[in-house]
């Protein structure tokens, strides 16, 4: 079991600004009245109906992102292939602004700690309302593609998540956006998100996915619209788990408590690939769930007007755009420091403590000076032996506990252990050899010095907005050292 630490309030600053996060921490429903111009500013208390402020405001904003950021870390260390927090997915928080019940972005946060290990980033949104704040975070990268289908028109909340916007700049087109009308049901909604999502991995070639499970999207939710069952909404998991990509499974939206405790444990035991009960055992909840005691529900009663040929036509609009991506964007990397992937403080029982010099490579990918060599394996990095996996799970707190409790993370392991990774041996750079009888050189001219290697958050590159918003420079790729020159004959 993995309890994640709160992250820190420099974690926090990566994405959001300095006096927003310093507000987070000092406001509280005490000396609201002190902090009024602010909470108007920040959107929170009672000018902002959907951001209410609340005591423990902030530890429940750094406890939530700490497990979606230390999820991230296992992924981009090889410990684990999926990780799961459900109380994260709080996708509407902008750079400076709550929105939508929430304050903090986790997902915009675990995303740039993906980007310091991964080239690419696949962001994957099924709540039912729009990612906006992910999708603004990263709306001029190629670097992120973010994919959402929601709810959009007649005024539904936040407004935004048209087919045509598509992404500025260098993230034009890999910002994709599916809008739907009220009542799509599960057949209808799988109808279109596998031909999008494979177009999707097609063209991307992701190296890490993050994907958010908003449970308002089921049927019968008090916000929601749609009539999606458990097992429609879980095939999305499923699916994207059949790329076998390492993948971060967050929670997000829902407000039927009953609807979000079934949907979140399914998916769970979907992303374990295990086989679950119907029925549901007796436990200090159980009479939420009468009368029937299942664990599945019934599809909603709304009238479906998502007819087939408006999401044909959708669909077509969104692969055009799609294929108006000539290859998938490469990037150079660098080496972090050791020990940059590693959690803070935790606690940590069991098995779940892997080394520090863990670093998932990618073929092609990354520049490593002289050591620049090619890698073997997938785009998933380090390859690892078949027969061994490693999963990650975030047990979600029980309902009625409150968001604010410490989830629980656990880590299993099973199969072989995983190999070392390969050996790289080091391109020679220097003159040719001298012919024999040749006179001897003079003593080798010593090579220039290296360039520093950048921090781990200074690794975004191309990043437009993105990059501004998380407050990271640009990159600059280390060089080369010259080589001496030859003597003359």
């Amino acid at each position: 079991m993995y309890r994640p630490r709160s992250a820190t309030p420099t974690e926090l600053t990566a994405f959001h600004s300095d006096d927003y996060i310093s507000f987070l921490r000092t406001v509280t429903p005490d000396n609201a009245s002190d902090h009024a111009r602010a909470l108007a500013r920040f959107n929170v208390g009672r000018t902002a109906d959907d951001c209410p402020l609340f005591d423990g405001l902030y530890d429940f904003c750094a406890l939530t992102t700490g497990g979606s950021i230390d999820g991230a870390k296992k992924l981009a260390g090889g410990t684990a292939d999926i990780a799961v927090n459900w109380a994260g997915g709080l996708h509407h928080a902008k750079k400076s602004e709550a929105s939508g019940f929430c304050y903090v972005n986790d997902i915009v946060l675990a995303i740039l700690e993906l980007l310091t290990r991964f080239p690419r980033v696949l962001y994957i949104d099924i709540d039912v309302h729009h990612g906006d704040g992910v999708e603004e975070a990263f709306y001029t990268t190629d670097r992120v593609m973010t994919v959402s289908l929601h709810k959009y028109g007649d005024s539904f909340f936040p407004g935004t998540g048209d087919v045509y916007d598509t992404g500025a700049g260098a993230g034009a087109h890999y910002a994709v956006n599916f809008p739907l009308r009220d009542g799509i049901d599960d057949a209808s909604y799988e109808r279109v998100f596998r031909p999008v999502l494979t177009k999707v991995f097609e063209v991307f070639r992701p190296s890490a996915v993050v994907l958010q499970c908003g449970a308002d999207s089921l049927a019968n939710d008090r916000l929601g619209c749609f009539n999606l069952t458990l097992k429609g909404h879980a095939a999305c998991v499923e699916f994207v788990k059949s790329f076998n990509v390492p993948t971060l499974v967050l929670g997000g939206g829902g407000y039927n408590i009953r609807s979000v405790a079934r949907c979140w444990t399914y998916e769970t035991a979907v992303c374990l690939g295990t086989d679950i009960d119907p029925r549901i055992p007796y436990n200090d909840y159980w009479e939420y769930y009468a009368p029937d005691f299942e664990l599945h529900i019934a599809p909603g009663t709304i009238e479906n007007k998502n007819d087939r040929e408006f999401l044909d036509k959708v669909k077509v609009k969104v692969l055009e755009g799609l294929r108006s991506i000539a290859a998938a964007p490469s990037v150079q990397m660098a080496e972090l420091p050791p020990g940059a992937d590693l959690p803070g403080p935790s606690e940590v029982t069991g098995e779940d403590k892997e080394p520090a010099d863990r670093r998932a490579e990618a073929r092609n990918e990354f520049f490593a000076g002289d050591n620049d060599v090619l890698m073997g394996g997938t785009n998933r990095g380090t390859p690892k032996s078949a027969s061994s996996k490693t999963t990650t799970k975030i047990v979600a707190a029980k309902p009625g506990a409150g968001k604010a409790a410490a989830p629980k993370v656990s880590t299993a392991k099973t199969g072989a252990p995983k190999p070392a990774a390969p050996r790289t041996v080091p391109l020679k750079v220097g003159p040719p050899k001298a012919p024999a009888g040749a006179p001897r050189a003079p003593p080798k001219v010593p090579a220039a010095p290296r360039a520093a290697t950048p921090t781990p958050t200074a690794l975004l590159q191309n990043g437009g907005s993105a990059a501004a918003s998380a407050g990271l420079p640009p990159l600059t790729p280390p060089r080369r050292p010259s080589p001496p020159t030859p003597p003359a004959p």
